[in-house]
């Protein structure tokens, strides 16, 4: 991978370029580093037994595919703002870009209820037993609420909630450690898989439900206009946060497969308070939860934001219908897009089903990460002065193809789920540009008749 020489100037813009490196970095940890692994673990022993690593690391190697395409992009067009906006230049269809972006909303959506329904399982269970479902929905009604107060996380904050992120995987894997040092665990279960599955269909199966762990990188490239010396910080903290969650998890991985059999990891809606549990070493079960707890409702909280003002975003872009850009006159949040956005999540908290709405997930945004890579490719005739990163061209081309191969591992149902929600936002589509229209026409109409009326005066 190269960095393409013109200038070293920075790109001018209204914003403050307040953003190093190292909190750069941070960033994209905590996107990454979010709730997904906390939550995953006893769905991915379904798959692979206690193989819990190897999933993890193709999942790892796939995601730096597209996290090559996404490193070119972001630093060519520092002012362009994601997936929809590299779409939209390389293919130059509306409908192609406003489904990209739908694409990452319907993601987004499903994403949080899939986290709902990890904080109201047994990590919740620790402190008070409540069916699944309805906590779920008052979470995400209580996210919501926060959601259009005017909540901003501040990176400051963002760093405290890495932190307590990273410790709740520091501790799963320090005590392991001291449990097989003492003689516990059963070290080659790692090698272990399902009973007559062939190794490499299981590895790969896993990986489809593994890769929810490493996306979240994608939402970094809204904040290129902030970073100071973008073309050189983005790749450098991009590659650098993928690589430390890599590790963590193949870790995590590794620990909880040593410590736990695959069929009682997958009994467990908190595979990892399980983990450490069964240790035995002296860790209040209450602690561990809490901070479980924090990450899911902190990655929520953070990815309704996200999906809400997305959603406000494209209606004002005239996307989606405009009722979906009203505001509150006073806190100035969204609030048509928060209710909606949240409804929607609420719903599909009744498919109870943790692996599917992951999957969802990742099916969706395969979609959006196929559109990048292809966009790179296409738009290297595009020349720019300013110098960028450039990923090597092999690299986008392996990230296609490991698209289309994640893309036919999909189950029917995953594919059904998501059929649904892309026909959802082709229908609002259509009801938006209805609308526009019939704006239009009424504008039109009225100026002639006041034409009229002039030339009758």
């Amino acid at each position: 991978m190269t960095t393409e020489t013109a200038t070293g100037a920075e790109a001018p813009t209204r914003l403050r370029r307040a953003i190093t490196g190292p909190l750069l970095f941070a960033f994209i940890l905590g996107d990454v580093l979010g709730a997904g692994i906390y939550a995953l673990m006893g769905v991915l022993s379904e798959k692979v037994g206690g193989m819990l690593w190897a999933p993890l690391l193709l999942a790892l190697l796939l995601a730096l595919l597209t996290a090559g395409s996404y490193a070119e992009l972001v630093t060519k067009y520092p002012r362009a703002g994601g997936s929809a906006v590299f779409a939209e230049r390389a293919f130059r269809s509306p409908l192609v870009s406003f489904l990209v972006g739908f694409s990452m909303l319907a993601a987004g959506v499903t994403s949080a209820a899939g986290l709902a329904i990890a904080f109201a399982g047994d990590y919740f269970r620790a402190f008070i037993d409540l069916p699944t479902i309805p906590v779920a929905i008052a979470f995400l009604a209580v996210v919501a609420l926060l959601n259009a107060r005017g909540i901003r996380e501040s990176l400051g904050a963002n760093l405290v909630m890495t932190a307590i992120e990273l410790s709740g995987l520091v501790i799963v894997m320090a005590v392991v450690a001291v449990f097989v040092g003492g003689g516990g665990g059963d070290v080659s279960r790692i090698t272990e898989t399902p009973e007559g599955a062939s190794v490499g269909m299981a590895v790969l199966a896993g990986a489809v439900i593994a890769y929810y762990s490493f996306v979240g990188f994608e939402t970094s490239a809204n904040m290129i206009e902030e970073v100071k010396n973008p073309r050189r910080t983005y790749p450098r903290a991009l590659f650098a946060a993928l690589f430390t969650a890599g590790g963590v998890y193949v870790l995590v991985g590794l620990a909880s497969s040593i410590a736990l059999p695959a069929a009682e990891l997958q009994e467990s809606s908190g595979p990892l308070l399980a983990v450490v549990e069964a240790t035995g070493v002296s860790i209040p079960s209450w602690l561990f939860s809490l901070i479980a707890l924090i990450a899911v409702a902190n990655g929520a909280l953070l990815t309704m934001i996200m999906v809400s003002r997305l959603t406000y975003g494209m209606a004002e872009q005239n996307l989606l219908p405009a009722a979906l850009g009203r505001v509150l006159p006073n806190r100035k949040t969204p609030w048509v897009a928060i209710l909606t956005t949240t409804l929607v999540a609420m719903g599909l908290t009744l498919v109870g089903d943790l692996a599917t709405l992951a999957e969802t997930v990742v099916l969706l945004l395969l979609f959006v990460f196929l559109s990048v890579n292809v966009s790179v490719l296409v738009l290297r005739r595009d020349r720019v002065e300013q110098d960028h990163f450039r990923v090597w061209t092999f690299v986008p081309v392996l990230g296609i193809g490991s698209c289309i191969l994640l893309l036919t591992q999909q189950r029917p149902v995953v594919w059904l789920f998501g059929a649904i929600l892309i026909a959802v936002g082709v229908t609002l589509y259509l009801l938006a540009r209805w609308g526009r229209k019939r704006t239009e026409s009424r504008k039109t109409d009225d100026d002639r008749n006041t034409e009229e009326s002039h030339e009758h005066t």
